[in-house]
């Protein structure tokens, strides 16, 4: 089980938490003129790499706030917790994408 440490509520165990998938994935623009291929590109494609990736969780049974971390797909281990709109750190963190 992962400790996870909510930027408002400090360390709580991965039950009190939802994955929300890959972070920092940007809408295409402008939204009338996007194409069919780029809109699917959008809901459904997302990296999985090996090693760094940046995930949004929220904390479902706490809190209800949203964040951003940055964890190591191989041995699970988070790198990073950072609030949604701070930069992403790079200690370490790879873009994830």
């Amino acid at each position: 089980m992962l400790l996870i440490a909510c930027p408002w509520c400090g360390p709580r165990d991965e039950v009190e938490f939802r994955c929300g998938g890959q972070s920092h994935i940007t809408r295409p623009e402008p939204y009338n003129q996007v194409s069919d291929e780029a809109w699917g590109d959008y809901l459904f494609t997302r990296a999985n790499p090996r090693g760094i990736h940046f995930e949004r969780w929220v904390h479902v049974s706490g809190c209800g706030q949203w964040f951003n971390l940055a964890r190591d797909t191989l041995t699970h281990e988070i790198k990073a917790v950072f609030r949604m709109g701070e930069a992403a750190p790079s200690a370490g963190a790879g873009d994830g994408r």
